[in-house]
């Protein structure tokens, strides 16, 4: 009897002592999982938020400092100056170009022109009388009897005619390198952000035709543009 009361007092100890046993570990569990998802929420979001505003701050200061080159400021500073132009372009590299091709101008008519004011002033000197320098292009106790006149006169004439012509010549080279200068300035102002696709290509390739009631076999050359 007393065995049997007391095996009867355990079972119903065990029965109580048993569901909470089992409820303490699923408090402990939830417990935890609230708190690291509310963690992840809160750690996640500042994270977020602030990548984002780097990011839009990037792109806006971008935008804001992109440089577009100006085709009317372009062509007046190529004006002013020959290569202040591509300066403001900041196409640095054509500037030795364009400074040597200025360089070179400027030699070829300051040489011309004072090679040729030397025979012209020699044949005028021979034709009036009026100096001697023409003797400069006579060679040691030479006269211009000995050489001749006339011969000296048309070879003074050729001689000043040619010089003239280059110095003339390199004067029109000048004006249109001027020009040129300033339209160079305002397409590469004009097309400064102009993207050029990848897909653009040419192809060039022989090609034979064949004979047909209305013409003879041929072979020719063909040009294909892909864009």
């Amino acid at each position: 009897m007393r065995r049997g009361l007391f095996i009867y007092s355990w079972c119903i100890l065990g029965g109580i002592l048993l569901p909470l046993n089992a409820q303490e570990p699923q408090m402990q569990d939830s417990l935890p999982h609230s708190d690291n998802r509310r963690l992840s929420a809160d750690t996640i979001k500042p994270l977020t938020g602030e990548k984002t505003a780097v990011l839009m701050d990037s792109v806006i200061t971008t935008d804001k400092h992109k440089f577009k080159p100006d085709s009317k400021k372009a062509v007046i500073y190529s004006a002013i100056f020959p290569g202040l132009g591509q300066f403001y372009n900041r196409k640095y590299w054509k500037l030795p170009i364009i400074y040597g091709g200025v360089l070179g101008l400027t030699y070829a008519i300051t040489w011309n022109g004072r090679v040729y004011g030397d025979y012209n002033q020699a044949f005028r000197d021979l034709v009036t009388g009026s100096g001697n320098s023409y003797k400069n292009y006579l060679r040691p106790n030479q006269t211009v009897d000995d050489y001749g006149r006339d011969a000296l006169q048309a070879a003074l004439k050729r001689k000043k005619d040619f010089y003239r012509r280059n110095r003339d010549l390199a004067i029109i080279v000048a004006v249109g390198a001027y020009a040129l200068c300033m339209i160079d300035a305002y397409v590469d102002a004009q097309l400064y952000d102009f993207d050029m696709s990848p897909d653009l290509s040419m192809r060039v390739a022989p090609v034979f035709l064949p004979p047909t009631s209305y013409s003879k076999a041929s072979v020719g050359v063909q040009c294909s543009i892909n864009f």
